[in-house]
């Protein structure tokens, strides 16, 4: 398995979701619990590039994958949280730089998008783990974005109730929330019911 450098914003998506598993956001309920869950996580990783060569791999190393995978898995989130946490730059590359201990050098390899071209790339050690595997892919995307796009796009969720964080590789950097979907819903309900319950007590009042 190897990963591109140029691939680094679905790196930081891995590394968002991965931190978003946890109990603490989810109120007590973690999403990797066990090891059919962690199959199932590596499963739904999109394919960064067209190629099903990296999220493949990372699936077939999740399906070989011990109950010590699984802890080793857990005690990298929580480094990959101190780092969204703290985004320091110093503090960000010294971290992501170690996460990536698990690559086994820098390589050119072919451009499936254009034959006559080539791009980076850093290949996982043989005999790795899937958390070496997904330190690699975080420590990747962790360093692109502070190459490319600044350590301001280490936020935490700006949902109320929400405990979440996350990368933001978006254009134009406004992402607010760790899992827009849930999150961006939540508040425009709960935006909703406020404005709701205003007209209904002003109308009240107003009687």
């Amino acid at each position: 398995m190897q990963v591109t450098l140029d691939d680094y914003a679905w790196a930081a998506g891995v590394a968002t979701d991965l931190v978003n598993t946890t109990a603490e956001v989810w109120r007590g309920d973690d999403h990797l619990p066990d090891l059919a869950a962690l199959v199932e996580f590596t499963d739904q990783l999109g394919d960064p590039s067209a190629n099903d060569e990296v999220p493949g791999a990372l699936s077939a190393l999740a399906r070989r994958a011990s109950t010590a995978d699984l802890h080793a898995v857990h005690a990298l989130r929580k480094t990959v949280r101190d780092l969204i946490d703290h985004p320091d730059r110093a503090h960000l590359i010294a971290g992501a730089t170690t996460l990536t201990s698990p690559a086994q050098g820098a390589t050119l390899i072919p451009d499936p998008a254009h034959g006559n071209r080539t791009r980076w790339a850093v290949p996982l050690r043989d005999g790795a783990t899937v958390a070496d595997a997904l330190s690699l892919i975080c420590g990747i995307g962790i360093l692109g974005v502070v190459h490319t796009l600044g350590e301001q796009r280490f936020r935490p969720c700006t949902a109320p109730t929400c405990r979440g964080a996350f990368i933001d590789t978006t254009r134009p950097g406004s992402r607010r929330y760790c899992m827009p979907g849930l999150c961006g819903n939540r508040t425009n309900v709960a935006n909703h019911r406020a404005r709701h319950t205003t007209t209904r007590d002003r109308l009240t009042n107003s009687e």
